[in-house]
C-alpha cells in the first residue's frame, strides 16, 4: 500500500511542477508588453490591408453594376429594334 502512495505523491509532485511551470509561464507572458503592443500591430496592420482589399472590392463591384448597367441598357434597345423591324413584317402576313 505505501508503495501505491508513493507513486501517487510521485505523480502528484510531478503534475504540481508542470502547473507551477504554466502559471510562471502565464505571468511572464503577461509582463511582457511588448508581445501584447506586437500582435497589436499586427492586427492593426491585417486591418488597414483587409479595409483596401475591402474598398478595392466595393470599387469593383461599383463598376460591374454600372457595366451591367449598360450592357441592360444596351440589351433592352436591341431588343427593341429587332422587335420594331418584325412588327411590320408580321402585320403584312
Amino acid at each position: 500500500m505505501s508503495q501505491t502512495i508513493d507513486l501517487a505523491l510521485q505523480r502528484l509532485e510531478a503534475v504540481l511542477s508542470r502547473l507551477e511551470g504554466a502559471v510562471a509561464q502565464r505571468f511572464e507572458a503577461e509582463r511582457d508588453p511588448s508581445d501584447l503592443e506586437t500582435e497589436l500591430a499586427i492586427m492593426g496592420e491585417d486591418r488597414a490591408r483587409l479595409a483596401a482589399e475591402l474598398d478595392a472590392a466595393s470599387a469593383r463591384l461599383a463598376e460591374v453594376e454600372a457595366t451591367s448597367a449598360d450592357v441592360d441598357h444596351r440589351l433592352g434597345r436591341a431588343i427593341d429594334a429587332v422587335e420594331g423591324m418584325l412588327t411590320p413584317a408580321r402585320a403584312l402576313r
